[in-house]
């Protein structure tokens, strides 16, 4: 219960805070072509201290090691290796936009073989390829690994993910993205979440700074900016100007729940209306103790083991019957909900149940 308060004053205070002020339009638009590009590649990783692929296991690896000799010079062409301290890896990175040659980005290493770890392992010269299929930047270097594994005979312990790594500054680009920007003479500016209200206080804000009619709303994600009606000296320089114009912006009742951790999150903007909520627990609990019957000592027989099984079902009282008022504010919310006197997991139940009656007035949101 007191973890439960915690997290509703929690959300309070972070929805509070956003609400305290505008915020830049920089921090609630993309702007129309300026926009960042999946990379991937397919490489090995060598070096690793005998937690690599089990070649039988992956044949792949084997074929990418065989084809990066023969390109080295190494004619391997009918022998038999079996390494332990290679690995078959898939290496991703996003090109961010404006990425000029000779410029490094970071990249993701990603086991897809049997290996157990990549820690301490040594990326080869991997190409990595846009959707297009052409060749935008190339990946090398050493690997930090994101967790690390210990085993022993009768035991191993894992600790994170030992099979994912990143490189910092891993890849150099060497083709760059085709896109003129000083040639537009109109640019839109998607809204990262679509409301009516929000993209026309932009339109507003916008046409505001500048005097004149420059912006114009399209729909509830799309606002419209005439790069020639700014008068700037290029569309960089305006698109300068404008991301650091504030508006406050606008946002929908929302209630996130995350099963998996029993975390609730509300909007300053959710309400309840009034409802009664009765709330109870089932437990059911199965316990297996079979039993081993032996025959006599020289008696022709065999071992029988026999089933026992224990079962048990508990219902706990509950709450009984209790009364959530009407909510006007966020505070009012939370205090009706922590009158209830139950779990944040029991809490994520009961809202389901009171949205689904249609007393909760915000989007649901379950992850």
């Amino acid at each position: 219960m007191k973890y439960l308060i915690l997290l509703m004053m929690l959300a309070f205070s972070i929805v509070s805070t956003a609400h305290a002020g505008p915020v830049r339009i920089k921090d609630l638009v993309e702007f129309d072509g300026v926009r960042g590009n999946d990379l991937v590649g397919y490489g090995l990783v060598v070096g690793l201290n005998g937690s690599g692929d089990g070649l039988r296991n992956a044949p792949f690896t084997e074929e990418i090691m065989s084809n990066i000799l023969e390109r080295l010079g190494v004619n391997v062409s009918g022998e038999q290796f079996r390494p332990k301290n290679v690995a078959a890896v898939f290496v991703t990175a996003a090109l961010p936009p404006f990425a000029r040659g000779g410029s490094q980005i970071d990249v993701t290493v990603s086991a897809i073989g049997d290996a157990s770890s990549l820690l301490g392992g040594t990326l080869i010269m991997t190409p990595m390829n846009a959707a297009d299929g052409q060749i935008y930047a190339v990946a090398q270097g050493t690997i930090i690994a994101g967790g690390a594994t210990a085993e022993g005979d009768g035991a191993n312990v894992t600790q994170g993910v030992p099979t994912s790594g990143v490189i910092p500054s891993g890849a150099r680009v060497e083709r760059e993205i085709d896109f003129d920007l000083s040639s537009l003479s109109e640019l839109r500016l998607a809204l990262r979440d679509a409301d009516f209200t929000t993209a026309a206080r932009i339109e507003a804000a916008i046409n505001n700074d500048f005097g004149r009619p420059v912006a114009l709303m399209l729909d509830s994600g799309t606002v419209s900016l005439n790069v020639d009606s700014t008068e700037m000296i290029s569309v960089a320089h305006a698109l300068g100007r404008i991301e650091n114009i504030s508006v406050e912006p606008e946002r929908k009742a929302r209630v996130v729940v995350d099963q998996r951790s029993g975390t609730i999150v509300m909007g300053e903007d959710v309400r309840i209306s009034r409802v009664a909520v009765s709330q109870g627990n089932l437990t059911l609990r199965i316990q297996e103790a079979p039993i081993a019957i032996q025959p006599n000592p020289f008696a022709e027989g065999e071992t029988v083991v026999v089933p026992r099984t224990r079962a048990e079902l508990e219902e706990e009282p509950g709450i009984g019957l209790a009364e959530v008022p009407d909510g006007t504010s966020l505070s009012e919310v939370i205090a009706g909900l922590n009158a209830l006197g139950v779990s944040p997991r029991d809490m994520i139940d009961i809202l389901k149940s009171i949205k689904a009656a249609g007393a909760l007035h915000a989007e649901f949101i379950v992850r």
